[in-house]
């Protein structure tokens, strides 16, 4: 993205309560598998990262070294070294994707909790008056989806763009509410074939959220949220059982 807001920081930095080094395991690895930092990419260096996340450096490189134990970052040394993302995207549905490993009550409670979250989120957004910076945030977030070249980069780049308009509300409360609710979703559609009808559905809806954040239609950008989210779990319920 070219735009001058990290989104990496808004998703990082949103509050928590619980503890530090289970929590900054769980930023992180939540981070890596939405594609908030994309396979091959470069965390933030380690000083930065501690501040942005609220924790010491001890409780992060402890945290690392859990990343790097579940394979999902790499290190490297010497000037240009640093902790590397080691984690391709998943394809859904394709043999060897991620077991659900979250109970069924949870995934199905997290699509109720969705409905009110992620609207909530797009009107909020569409209130606010956005800056340069956020506009371009969005319609960055918009066009990776857009130009997603493969079932798994669009699963990562689609995640992104809900977490995008979180981030445009300013409310770390709302940020961490919508990355839970992105992670099991995450879980639940990586399990399920990636099928074009859908995609293009969701495309389209996609289209007009964003038209209507950027124009500043609060009402549209909650209703057609809303109908998304309710499209998404109806495919859902159907095809997991």
């Amino acid at each position: 993205m070219s735009t001058g807001l990290d989104l990496g920081a808004t998703v990082l930095g949103a509050a928590r309560s619980r503890h530090a080094f289970e929590d900054c395991v769980e930023r992180l690895a939540t981070a890596i598998r939405l594609g908030v930092y994309p396979h091959g990419s470069t965390l933030p260096p380690e000083r930065e990262l501690s501040v942005r996340m609220g924790v010491s450096r001890a409780t992060l490189r402890e945290a690392i070294a859990a990343l790097r134990t579940a394979n999902l970052v790499r290190t490297t040394r010497g000037r240009a070294g640093g902790t590397v993302v080691d984690h391709p995207p998943v394809t859904p549905g394709e043999d060897g994707a991620t077991a659900i490993t979250t109970s069924r009550p949870v995934l199905m409670d997290s699509l109720v909790y969705r409905r009110i979250v992620e609207p909530g989120a797009c009107y909020l957004a569409a209130s606010r008056s956005l800056d340069e910076d956020e506009r371009t945030l969005l319609t960055d977030a918009h066009a990776d989806v857009i130009e997603a070249g493969s079932p798994a980069e669009h699963r990562q780049a689609d995640s992104r763009l809900h977490l995008a308009i979180a981030s445009l509300t300013g409310s770390d409360q709302l940020v961490d509410a919508v990355t839970s609710v992105q992670s099991h979703l995450h879980e639940m559609l990586i399990a399920i074939p990636s099928l074009p009808v859908n995609i293009t559905h969701s495309s389209r809806q996609h289209a007009e959220i964003v038209s209507a954040i950027l124009k500043g239609n609060a009402k549209r950008a909650w209703a057609t949220m809303e109908n998304h989210c309710d499209d998404t779990a109806a495919l859902l319920r159907g095809l997991l059982g």
